[in-house]
């Protein structure tokens, strides 16, 4: 008996894999997704992990593209519960001298936190784009897709972005205050900052901030894949949790299959149907540094001596220029650095739906080499003492993640590696992965794949729409 309509099989619930499955039922398939998990959301999942009535979020947890995603800005999300925080400042990067640069949507109250003769120069280098900052984004997702609708706008970030963290920050500014500001912007890459093309992510991140404000989803990032899977479900869609796909050959009969993973599980999954040559290329495909992640229950807000750093969920811990690129630089050298860069969040400062009573909820990671098995916690917790004397005597509970432990977590963490695979020049100019696979109607939609590691759903997007062109040229 035929079937009245293509079935689609997504493995995975992370925001790419739903994503697909979105739209894929949007094309009029019937869609089933499939996921390891009693509980959806692949990296964005959240968690009382420590103690009842405070939620962590367990991998992703500040979006800092999904507002400007021109796959997320399409869909009725706040219909299905997700409400999206912004703080006062995006970013906030304290300093020894208990002061403080800031990223906020004001250029001016950015301006203000910088050293004087660098203030015209941080404004004419980020206030042209930011202030095209929407279509910046369409190309940036559309990457490494061609021809470019907006030519210049690309080049001019281009010619900025390519370039190293370091050469940039210290070519372009005089003070030390706006050289930190970059250098942990480009820290975010898990690059070597002397490396070129460590800026990109960076740069955009930059943008965005000023654009955007750095919002993040109340409740948690949970609330972010509930509300897509919420949507999928109105469309039709199917979501089947608790269940573990080792091998293609166990998936019911389908017409295409998108799978949210990593080379190295497809690798695993369908190495017996895959031409050498192609099994080649991922087996060569390689990661990036892992993380060592800390989350913290305290019994008030962290004792930062910056008063900027109370209006900023992300707070940038690792002083000037100098030490954040030492730090980022050893990892690259698979060292253990004394004095890591650590990204830190406080979302409880803005979300009280995140903590009971008093006490609030802080996650914090530094950068560790692929794999490390070393315990980071006390390095981590040096750092923040440093620049919020009084931090550990207010440590109600603790749960520490190393990168053994994030990838049992979240099988496509390999070796701790969050960003889906090593971020390069090469990478980004010349992507290895694509959607398609050599076996008919199965492709790849997860952050390993164009155009960026984020919560922004594009890799799933585009992937599905890659899958739908297939399917109706070969019928």
């Amino acid at each position: 008996m035929a079937r009245d309509k293509k079935e689609a099989i997504v493995v995975g619930s992370g925001p790419n894999g739903l994503a697909a499955a979105i739209t894929l039922a949007q094309a009029g398939l019937e869609v089933t997704v499939y996921e390891k998990h009693e509980i959806i959301g692949g990296g964005c999942r959240s968690l009382e992990l420590i103690q009842k009535g405070y939620i962590h979020d367990v991998c992703s947890t500040v979006h800092l593209q999904a507002k400007l995603s021109p796959f997320f800005r399409k869909l009725p999300l706040e219909e299905f519960g997700l409400r999206w925080v912004t703080p006062t400042f995006a970013l906030a990067n304290p300093f020894d001298d208990g002061t403080a640069a800031v990223v906020s949507q004001s250029m001016s109250e950015t301006m203000a936190t910088l050293d004087g003769i660098d203030e015209k120069t941080y404004a004419k280098l980020m206030s042209p784009l930011v202030n095209k900052s929407q279509e910046l984004m369409d190309e940036i997702m559309r990457f490494p897709s061609i021809p470019w609708q907006h030519p210049l706008i690309m080049l001019n970030f281009g010619r900025r972005a390519l370039t190293s963290t370091t050469k940039l920050a210290r070519s372009l500014f005089r003070g030390k205050r706006a050289r930190a500001l970059i250098a942990g912007m480009g820290a975010h890459s898990g690059m070597d900052l002397d490396q070129r093309g460590s800026f990109a992510s960076g740069f955009l991140m930059s943008i965005t901030a000023h654009a955007d404000g750095w919002p993040f989803p109340e409740g948690g990032s949970q609330k972010t894949v509930n509300a897509l899977a919420g949507y999928l479900t109105k469309l039709g869609g199917k979501i089947i949790t608790g269940y573990e796909v080792k091998c293609l050959e166990q998936l019911p009969p389908h017409d295409v299959v998108l799978l949210d993973i990593t080379p190295r599980q497809f690798l695993q999954m369908a190495e017996n149907r895959l031409p050498y040559a192609y099994a080649n290329k991922i087996r060569q495909y390689k990661y990036g540094c892992g993380a060592f992640k800390c989350d913290w229950i305290l019994s008030g807000p962290v004792p930062w001596k910056a008063k900027e750093c109370y209006k900023a969920n992300t707070v940038h811990i690792g002083g000037y220029l100098e030490e954040i690129a030492t730090a980022e630089r050893e990892v690259s050298q698979q060292k253990h650095p004394e004095n890591p860069f650590v990204i830190l969040t406080q979302p409880s400062l803005f979300d009280h739906t995140r903590a009971s009573g008093d006490g609030h909820i802080v996650y914090g990671y530094c950068h560790v080499p692929n794999g490390s098995t070393i315990d980071m916690t006390e390095r981590i917790e040096s750092q923040i003492e440093r620049f919020a004397p009084g931090f550990r005597d207010m440590i109600i509970g603790r749960h520490t993640m190393s990168t053994v432990d994030l990838e049992r977590y979240n099988p496509n963490c390999v070796g701790g590696d969050f960003l889906g695979g090593a971020q390069s020049l090469k990478k980004l100019v010349l992507p290895l992965l694509s959607y398609e696979t050599p076996i008919e109607n199965t492709f790849l939609c997860s952050s390993s794949t164009p155009p960026s590691p984020g919560v922004h759903g594009m890799c799933g997007f585009r992937a599905a729409q890659t899958a739908i062109r297939k399917l109706v040229t070969s019928h």
